[in-house]
């Protein structure tokens, strides 16, 4: 899966203004102190959660990412293998029709 960098940034932005919509929306609810301090503690708990989270997949994704680039380098390797053999099969062939040719050529003079 692929996803740009506009994409990327436009996610953390929607993050980074939840978060902070969040802690607008906790400050001015109507709770004590303790209970305020709670809340935060909770939610940023919870949030540090969802990015342990998120870094976990991105991590899995990059995992991935380099997986899949290893077998297709492996599988451009194996295919410029096969079409060297196949150039140098070509190059054998020629070259003994070539000295067929020649030899008829040769033999047809002599």
């Amino acid at each position: 899966m692929y996803t740009d960098d506009s994409s990327n940034s436009n996610w953390s932005a929607f993050m980074a203004g939840a978060l902070i919509g969040a802690g607008v929306a906790l400050l001015l609810a109507p709770q004590s102190g303790n209970e305020l301090r709670s809340t935060l503690r909770d939610y940023a708990s919870k949030a540090k959660d969802e990015l342990d989270e998120a870094t976990e997949q991105g991590r899995a994704a990059w995992d991935s990412a380099v997986e899949r680039g290893q077998e297709y380098v492996e599988g451009g390797k194996q295919t410029l293998r096969k079409a060297g053999r196949a150039a140098r099969d070509f190059v054998d062939e020629t070259m003994q029709t070539a000295e067929q040719t020649a030899e008829e050529v040769t033999s047809r003079r002599g």
